[in-house]
């Protein structure tokens, strides 16, 4: 059986062969093969697969209740599967999860904070859950509190801090003892753009010092900025994953319209699907969207159909595609819906 340890200097070693920045992205850190889980009789994750590679960040993207958090929880050993395997670094997490853990940084979607102490207190005491003491211990905190911006801030309350910048402080108590993995849960929930911005640059510098991120969202615009690779979940499963280019390239042979619309009488989008080259309609509210192959020419059959149909058209747009479109594609609605 393969064992997972630790050597001096927080440096991590599996069977005594260390990884380090001219291995990134060359193997997977971390295997997961048929996952389930079930809450009571609806099951959540429906024996999902998947590799987190070394170096990267690997965003989950899906909406409220596609199994996201769910999946995260298990990964992080916080809670149990009904079945299906974990490998890191090629052993079992649950075999070897006291080690396992030494090498996870998590920043979970509710804070985990000491309002009435103040922000270097909170750093020392979960770093020093990993072990981190003396020396070691005061450069991580340090190391944390500069990364997040947070230094000048680092003897006031917590209680004192704003929603950014607390979501900034559950970061830096995640990486003071500089984990090889650090795993992320909506992050960014609840703060202001600037806030977003200043984490979203942080991961990639986190990433760009060697680190692997596991990052999930359903903020379409955070997955565009960051992700190296997608995994995209819908209903307990992965419907898609790739990176942002190849999930784009396998709907970009298609012409995209948007049509903001008016109409007393909801569009028949079975009249739409008979015009020659029609892939896709998605009617909702005012907006109609349609897909249609690039190599015929729709637009004007479409405005006909429309119209014929006593819709009154207020705009059309054509747009490339983008990951809300792919998320379209895949699963006929909207990721918001």
């Amino acid at each position: 059986m393969s064992t997972l340890t630790m050597n001096a200097g927080n440096s991590n070693t599996v069977n005594n062969s260390s990884i380090n920045a001219s291995t990134i992205g060359s193997s997977a850190m971390m295997e997961v093969t048929g996952l389930r889980k079930r809450f009571r009789d609806k099951e959540v994750i429906c024996g999902i697969d998947f590799q987190v590679l070394q170096g990267e960040i690997l965003c989950f993207l899906g909406p409220n209740g596609a199994g996201k958090s769910t999946t995260i929880n298990i990964i992080t050993g916080a809670l149990r599967c009904e079945s299906g395997n974990i490998s890191y670094c090629g052993a079992d997490i649950y075999r070897n999860l006291t080690a396992y853990k030494k090498n996870l940084g998590i920043v979970p979607q509710d804070l985990a904070l000491y309002e009435d102490l103040p922000a270097l207190t909170n750093v020392r005491f979960f770093a020093s859950l990993y072990g981190l003491k003396g020396r070691q211990l005061d450069e991580g905190c340090r190391y944390a509190l500069e990364f997040t911006g947070l230094m000048d801030r680092a003897k006031d309350k917590v209680s004192t801090f704003s929603g950014g910048m607390k979501r900034r402080l559950n970061i830096a108590c995640a990486i003071a003892h500089r984990p090889r993995q650090l795993i992320m849960d909506e992050p960014t929930v609840g703060i202001d753009p600037q806030s977003r911005n200043h984490i979203l640059e942080g991961v990639r510098r986190l990433r760009d010092e060697g680190m692997t991120i596991l990052y999930t969202t359903h903020y379409m615009e955070e997955v565009e900025e960051i992700a190296t690779r997608i995994i995209i979940m819908d209903e307990g499963r992965i419907i898609a994953e790739g990176t942002k280019e190849a999930l784009k390239a396998g709907i970009d042979k298609e012409r995209h319209y948007e049509i903001d619309a008016s109409y007393d009488e909801c569009p028949d989008a079975a009249l739409l699907y008979q015009i020659g080259g029609i892939n896709e309609v998605a009617i909702n509210g005012s907006r109609i969207a349609i897909a249609a192959a690039k190599e015929t020419e729709t637009l004007d059959k479409i405005i006909t159909t429309l119209i014929a149909g006593s819709v009154r058209i207020n705009a059309i747009a054509s747009r490339t595609a983008n990951l809300e479109t792919v998320f379209l594609h895949l699963t006929g609605k909207s990721l918001r819906d």
